[in-house]
């Protein structure tokens, strides 16, 4: 989540690795973005998350990195109760703040529709792409809209079962083992008390979501989350070998991320 804090972040890379560019996407060398006093972060290979206020690390990601895609689950300034953060900003003050992260960059955002829609208006910019993910939940909010902004994605890039299997030609298909497209309608169950992903966070996402949404976009861009959460959009990354840059100010979530992370792919480097 995003905040104020005086958190500083460092990570070291492996010596065989290039400083600049991972299997999929670019990354920057550990003196690019802070300095040698700077502490309290984790790395491994592709993934480096960051214990930090997010304008701060993003200021220097924007200096140094020219291929990154945000892709985030941000605060719905709804009055949820997380740990330290405050999730009631003033209704300009909140899209402000959205807007001081993503700006002209190539976005991907997770929220109501309502919100996509003021957000859009706001800053005059027009989604390349709504995807729904819509889900079973005994609130009046059944789904969320997933907003591609200055990016097209490519949903033959992902498959999934089809719809209608008794139809003859899509039978025949099955029968040779055939997948459809990625569609734009994701029935995807959030994640619940009793799933077995659920980590402490209040508002945790489904793996299946981001990773549906890392495999549909372009691969030679690093991922760029600046509300981590609970990690999930690094386990997608993780999954997926895509690179990635986690932000998270709240030091309980930030854990929660790296213990997450390093149970999910058994070696973690920390400096």
């Amino acid at each position: 989540m995003r905040g104020q804090g005086p958190h500083g972040v460092l990570f070291h890379m492996a010596s065989n690795q290039n400083p600049c560019v991972s299997t999929r996407g670019a990354f920057l060398t550990h003196n690019k973005i802070f300095n040698k006093n700077t502490m309290n972060s984790y790395i491994n290979n592709n993934c480096k998350i960051f214990n930090e206020n997010n304008i701060n690390v993003i200021q220097n990601i924007n200096k140094h990195c020219t291929k990154y895609i945000f892709v985030t689950d941000p605060p719905y300034n709804i009055k949820y109760q997380y740990n330290t953060y405050t999730d009631n900003l003033q209704t300009e003050e909140y899209y402000k703040m959205l807007w001081s992260i993503f700006k002209d960059n190539m976005h991907i955002i997770i929220h109501y529709p309502e919100s996509i829609y003021e957000y859009a208006v706001r800053f005059q910019i027009v989604p390349k792409k709504v995807i729904s993910w819509v889900y079973n939940t005994n609130t009046e909010k059944q789904h969320r809209e997933i907003a591609f902004f200055g990016v097209n994605p490519d949903l033959s890039k992902a498959t999934q079962e089809y719809k209608n299997p008794n139809d003859k030609r899509i039978a025949k298909r099955i029968a040779e083992g055939q997948k459809c497209k990625l569609y734009d309608w994701w029935h995807i169950n959030q994640v619940k008390n009793i799933s077995k992903e659920k980590t402490e966070h209040p508002c945790q996402i489904p793996v299946e979501v981001m990773q549906n949404i890392i495999q549909i976009l372009p691969e030679d861009c690093t991922i760029v989350d600046p509300f981590m959460g609970s990690g999930t959009t690094a386990i997608a990354c993780i999954n997926l070998n895509r690179a990635f840059i986690g932000i998270e100010i709240d030091e309980k979530y930030f854990d929660i991320s790296k213990k997450r992370i390093i149970n999910h792919i058994g070696i973690f480097n920390t400096h």
